[in-house]
């Protein structure tokens, strides 16, 4: 003891309560096999009885307040060891029964007398209507029509994972959720699909448990008949009447159980995959509307006056759904009259403010927003976060994901409404410029075709703003369908933020100003002044550091390891203080961090390389003008990029990136040169292929 800490003491109660939860399972199964095996007294029957009906009562009640069916994932492995449960105590009633039946009805328990006795009162034939009503519905009824669910559901799931893990990606993409989010929606997806599979299976046991009471009751039937008749010389109506209550008791004590938790599988799979209260969606969806509860009230009022009709409890309930219709008109038009005074309120107060002229003065200059973005008066409640819009979260997303992967803080997005635009457009501006706009159903969903897909949608044909893809704008309710189909499936609002994205971060050398490299700088002076110190305004001034780091941005290099490209720039700041040649060389101190964006942690590099004499010929132009390939000769230059564009294709055909592989003198000239026309064409130069890396040459482009 006196090596114990108190520390040790919430440790050692967590490993006892493991221990004591990991028993529970072996310990039903034995005592499962025990009750199988070993002769069980009816006191002890009572109370397994007892304890079934209150298990089967407890998962038919948490199936009805789980908020969705993932969160019971247990349910199909408790309806297989609920199942067990049942047939290890048909087989040990059916040994008391046919041991002890001759005794009485009170051979096998009170509980078994009691269902034979007082739930029937005592007549076997009515026993055998009941019996055989509460295998119908369990059997025809309940248990079929779950058995279908499951099975259907089960497939669409499993049609649906690939859309569900390609719509997860493009939220990712589009900065919507993190990386994080992302895993646990991929895990999501994962046992959903377990769940159903394994809802399908499940779903046999309670079908082959219901079988099984048939025959059972039979058996235990003909079975008392002979042991009673032939082994206690009883009379046959005596044998007849004690071992068929004993045996209907011991049915119906074990088909309501069973009637219990085949109603919660069909709950189960029949509830959608959202998390939600279903008492509350039911009354929602059931009562939201007075009017269904006022042509009901009149309908059964009409009946209640009817000669001959039980007039008192016709009346009684019309009198009762007409009062609950107009309590709930009444709630619904205080809950619109509450937010239009508020609106008034706030209108006058805005008139009352304006009536006040005020003198003009520099604040109504309004500058250019860097960022802008503007809505039609139909998308107003995509960015209204009162009205359910997920927008600004999304464009927040978008700006977070951005900023750690470019390397610098993303300005903030302006949101505005514009009556000029049409009412389902939107605009996206750069410096007060208009640089992207498109047209979107915000009550729909857009189904992207990523290039395969195993059918057609209803809706209305579009194309994708962000990438230019094939897509349709579709109802929500085809959702899943359309993802079953290989759709990739996104709303209107991941529509606006992944196009945002794709705009900001083609264009994010025009984010990056002079406050913003001033603040790079002062971030890095936190930890290294004396780099900065050096670098400027010693070495460089601020305006040539920015034009280095918007080359890196164009092309698509992050400036994250801000670090060490300023470590590189004070080193060549002695040699030259050409912007191009400073990108340069920062791009071969960057180089381990450019590859691996773009083969990963691959050995071998494909690349596409230029003849000898094509490349002499390049770099003679270089020497003439470097502004972008001006000085080629014009039928070269669209031979050239044809054969870039066709080299290009084949590498994309075989599943690998684009890399052209050129000398550092003319590397500048032909990034600019492909791209707009080739944007997935990486422009390498030999300088900037690490030492680790092997690379391949794939084909060669020739004059």
């Amino acid at each position: 003891m006196a090596g114990l800490s108190i520390s040790d003491l919430p440790s050692s109660g967590r490993i006892k309560t493991l221990l004591r939860t990991e028993l529970i399972v072996p310990l039903l199964l034995l005592t499962l096999l025990a009750m199988m095996i070993l002769p069980i007294p009816p006191f002890l029957l009572d109370v397994f009885f007892t304890f079934n009906i209150s298990l089967a009562l407890i998962v038919l009640l948490a199936s009805v307040y789980v908020e969705r069916p993932l969160d019971f994932s247990v349910f199909p492995t408790m309806l297989l060891m609920a199942t067990l449960l049942r047939l290890a105590l048909n087989i040990a009633s059916t040994r008391v029964v046919l041991l002890e039946g001759h005794q009485g009805t009170d051979a096998a328990g009170q509980v078994i007398e009691a269902f034979g006795d007082f739930v029937v009162g005592g007549n076997y034939a009515v026993g055998f209507v009941v019996f055989a009503i509460l295998v119908i519905i369990n059997f025809v009824v309940v248990t079929k029509g779950a058995g279908r669910i499951s099975e259907v559901s089960a497939r669409f799931t499993l049609d649906a994972m690939p859309g569900k893990q390609m719509a997860i990606d493009a939220d990712l993409n589009a900065g919507v959720i993190t990386q994080d989010d992302a895993q646990k929606r991929r895990a999501e997806v994962v046992q959903e699909a377990d769940f159903y599979g394994s809802m399908d299976g499940a779903s046999k046991f309670v079908r082959g448990d219901a079988v099984a009471g048939i025959l059972i009751l039979f058996i235990n039937i003909i079975g008392g008949l002979a042991v009673g008749m032939l082994q206690h010389d009883m009379l046959f109506n005596d044998a007849i009447q004690n071992y068929t209550l004993l045996t209907i008791g011991d049915g119906l004590v074990a088909q309501i159980p069973s009637l219990l938790l085949s109603t919660a599988a069909a709950i189960i799979v029949t509830r959608e995959s959202k998390a939600d209260n279903m008492g509350g969606k039911v009354y929602d969806q059931l009562f939201d509307n007075p009017r269904t509860l006022y042509v009901t009230a009149s309908v059964i009022g009409v009946m209640g006056m009817i000669p001959g009709m039980p007039n008192f409890a016709f009346l009684l309930i019309s009198a009762s759904a007409a009062a609950a219709a107009y309590l709930i008109a009444l709630k619904k038009k205080q809950a619109e009259i509450a937010p239009a005074a508020a609106e008034a309120e706030a209108q006058q107060a805005e008139a009352a403010a304006a009536e006040a002229p005020k003198e003009l003065s520099w604040d109504d200059v309004v500058p250019v927003d860097l960022v802008g973005l503007e809505v039609g008066y139909r998308l107003i409640p995509l960015v209204d976060r009162s009205q359910g819009g997920q927008l600004m979260t999304r464009i927040k997303g978008v700006r977070k994901k951005l900023t750690h992967e470019l390397g610098f803080l993303v300005p903030a997005v302006h949101i505005r409404d514009n009556l000029e635009l049409n009412p389902n457009s939107y605009r996206i501006t750069l410096h007060g410029v208009p640089i992207g706009e498109s047209d979107i159903f915000p009550d729909r969903d857009l189904a992207i075709n990523p290039g395969q897909v195993f059918g057609t949608l209803q809706g209305v044909v579009a194309k994708d703003p962000a990438f230019g893809l094939d897509a349709v704008w579709i109802d929500p309710m085809q959702r899943d369908h359309a993802q079953t189909l290989g759709y990739t499936v996104v709303d209107a609002s991941t529509v606006v933020a992944t196009h945002l994205s794709q705009i900001l971060q083609s264009n994010s050398q025009e984010l990056l100003g002079r406050e913003e490299v001033q603040q790079l700088l002062d971030n890095l002076a936190k930890t290294s002044p004396k780099l900065v110190e050096d670098l400027v305004p010693n070495a460089l001034p601020l305006g040539v550091v920015q034009k280095v780091l918007q080359a890196l941005l164009e092309e698509e290099v992050s400036i994250r390891d801000i670090r060490s490209i300023a470590e590189n720039l004070a080193e060549n700041a002695a040699t030259t203080q050409d912007p191009v040649l400073l990108a340069s060389a920062v791009r071969m101190a960057l180089s381990r961090s450019i590859i691996q964006n773009i083969v990963g942690m691959e050995e071998e590099i494909p690349v596409i390389t230029l003849d000898i004499s094509l490349e002499h010929i390049l770099q003679q132009s270089v020497q003439v003008s470097t502004d972008g390939g001006a000085g080629l000769e014009p039928g070269l230059a669209e031979k050239l990029l044809t054969s870039l564009q066709d080299a290009s294709q084949r590498q994309e055909m075989a599943g690998q990136v684009a890399v052209l592989l050129v000398s550092p003198a003319i590397r500048p000239m032909l990034s600019q040169f492909t791209k707009r026309t080739i944007p997935n064409l990486h422009v390498l130069s030999f300088s900037e292929i690490p030492d680790n890396k092997q690379i391949k040459v794939i084909s060669t482009v020739g004059q």
